[in-house]
């Protein structure tokens, strides 16, 4: 079944490196997620890129530790977005957070489970 209607694309765009109360911040943000009851996410790992300090992060730089750009991707309705947005305000300390309207056509698990 096809389903058209409008939603919103969540992105939520921080360093692989950022961390909430000691743990990958972009683990929590997909746990909260989860716990809040959105439709999904998924963790994006860039190779290259620079945010506002224009640090650059790239996978060609051998280093003990990397920090690559990570985007968090979540698609849901605007009222299942709106309950995770408080909790990025806070946990986002340094990073960027976009919405956009989408057109949803397809939301389908094929999974008995629904995962």
């Amino acid at each position: 079944m096809k389903l058209h209607e409008q939603g919103l694309l969540l992105r939520v765009f921080i360093g692989e490196s950022d961390k909430y109360h000691g743990r990958p911040l972009y683990e929590v943000i997909v746990h909260k997620a989860k716990e809040l009851e959105l439709a999904g996410a998924t963790v994006l790992r860039g190779i290259s890129g620079f945010g506002a300090r224009s640090k650059l992060h790239s996978s060609k730089f051998l280093r003990l530790s990397s920090d690559l750009p990570l985007i968090v991707e979540i698609v849901d309705s605007e009222e299942y977005i709106n309950r995770l947005l408080p909790f990025l305000d806070e946990a986002v300390t340094d990073g960027l957070i976009t919405l956009e309207k989408v057109q949803v056509i397809k939301y389908a698990s094929g999974a008995p489970n629904g995962d």
